[in-house]
């Protein structure tokens, strides 16, 4: 097994997924996790990249979020699209990270990204409530690369 498979059990990976379904019930916008072994590229870019290959910056409101994880490099980034760019907090990013490494130091990889799902949610809804009409754009499983 490689380091991405080991990394979170198919229990795991459930919660995960029940976390964005759970961040997104009361948001127009779009929470993603993307996970793959390593990357030769700078974390950030490839975490932009990964982000345009999901389609994440074709979301109407441009209000998707993805946390983008380089298991063995030991990397991870959380990125969103322009219309949530403009308006968090300019510290929203850093105040989530430090969230999701609390946990991470602790090995507890599911809660780190469940507490950063749940943060990304609450931002999302505050910004980009739910309105009739509203479709899940994206989907909320776990992408790997």
């Amino acid at each position: 097994m490689s380091k991405v498979e080991e990394f979170l059990t198919k229990a795991e990976e459930q919660e995960i997924v029940e976390a964005i379904r759970m961040a997104e019930k009361n948001t127009s916008g779009e929470i993603r996790v993307h996970i793959e072994k390593t990357t030769s590229m700078d974390a950030y870019d490839r975490a932009m990249e990964v982000f345009h290959e999901l389609k994440m910056d074709e979301t109407e409101l441009k209000n998707g979020v993805l946390i983008y994880l380089a298991v063995e490099d030991r990397h991870f980034v959380i990125c969103g699209d322009k219309g949530i760019n403009d308006v968090v907090q300019h510290d929203f990013w850093n105040c989530t990270r430090d969230i999701m490494v609390t946990e991470f130091k602790k090995g507890d990889y599911k809660q780190g990204l469940i507490d950063g799902i749940a943060r990304a949610g609450e931002q999302l809804h505050h910004y980009f409530p739910w309105k009739h009409g509203d479709t899940d754009e994206l989907s909320n499983e776990i992408s790997r690369g």
